[in-house]
């Protein structure tokens, strides 16, 4: 019988599952609505119905060894996901126990970003790193730090907020309530924002001028800017310098041996990469100086779902 980890990546539109071998390998995968359900109860019996019904299709037989889950505001320490956003059950949910009590396995919470390092060192260009930050930047920045191999988690859980760094006083308004985070300006979102503002500010030609906000995308940005348009280079250089800056000052705390971006804003290539190098390079202290690579992930196809279950593998 194949043992296998559960994977579990809770977004807040989707939830993304899949039982993951001890290679990396998935053996099947599901997902359902996470906003479907009012009560968590109700969402976790949905969830594992899924799950059970993939397996079933499988030709595999596979024994789950461990659940490993991914998701907003999640706590390491006690297992809860804590007042998040983006999601329909407010307060603390203590949501590792109420797995537990559906399958008598080791189950792991954590957030996604510090999921996604995991991934990236078990199964990902991280292998044989003890010492990195995964930077993910989709909707908003998410940051996983490993320090002498482990996690970085803090007293409470909620360590590594590279995203919530201040890095304008009384900047742009953020999801968090506060102001200036830096997820406001480097993120698919943030990108938009810029946009806009490069827009107000000059007069010049630009074929992203006359895009609704509403339907403008990072995607489209960077392809304007592949094509030359200014206000689409301004805005990824903006932000590729601002996220440089930032992961400086990041550094001179962590010493990391290499910083990974993953996400779809990362799909802007050399549009992204090359600056923010660049900037990370001028920034740094001079001790740090040329040590630091920023590398693209190594995981590319369900890479939500290995990042969850190598929370589980890690422990073996």
């Amino acid at each position: 019988m194949k043992e296998v980890a559960l994977g579990i990546d809770i977004g807040g539109t989707n939830t993304v599952f899949g039982c993951i071998d001890s290679e990396g390998n998935c053996l099947v995968t599901g997902s359902l609505p996470t906003q479907k359900h009012a009560a968590i109860e109700d969402y976790l019996d949905e969830l594992f119905f899924e799950v059970e019904a993939e397996i079933k299709k499988s030709t595999e037989k596979m024994q789950i060894i461990g659940v490993g889950i991914g998701a907003p505001n999640a706590s390491f320490y006690t297992g809860t996901i804590e007042n998040a956003a983006n999601l329909r059950w407010k307060g603390s949910v203590p949501l590792a126990s109420l797995v537990k009590e559906r399958i008598n396995v080791p189950v792991i919470l954590t957030n996604d970003a510090n999921a996604a390092a995991m991934g990236e060192k078990v199964f990902g260009a991280a292998k044989g790193m003890d010492n990195f930050i995964v930077i993910t930047l989709g909707t908003g920045l998410g940051s996983g730090i490993v320090v002498n191999g482990d996690l970085l988690y803090g007293h409470d859980g909620f360590a590594g907020e590279v995203g919530h760094m201040i890095v304008r006083e009384s900047g742009r308004e953020c999801g968090c309530g506060r102001k200036g985070c830096l997820e406001t300006y480097v993120s698919a979102t943030g990108v938009k924002r810029t946009v806009y503002k490069l827009l107000a500010r000059h007069m010049g030609e630009s074929e992203l001028r006359d895009i609704p906000f509403s339907k403008l995308t990072a995607k489209m940005v960077a392809e304007a800017a592949g094509r030359g348009d200014l206000v689409a280079k301004e805005t990824f250089k903006y932000t590729a310098r601002m996220l440089g800056e930032v992961l400086a000052n990041v550094v001179a705390v962590t010493s990391p041996q290499a910083i990974f971006l993953f996400g779809g804003l990362t799909k802007a290539g050399d549009l992204l990469f090359k600056p923010v190098a660049e900037t990370l390079e001028e920034q740094l202290l001079s001790i740090y100086k040329g040590k630091i690579k920023i590398i693209p992930s190594g995981i590319e196809e369900n890479a939500a779902v290995l990042g969850a279950a190598s929370l589980i593998w890690n422990k073996r």
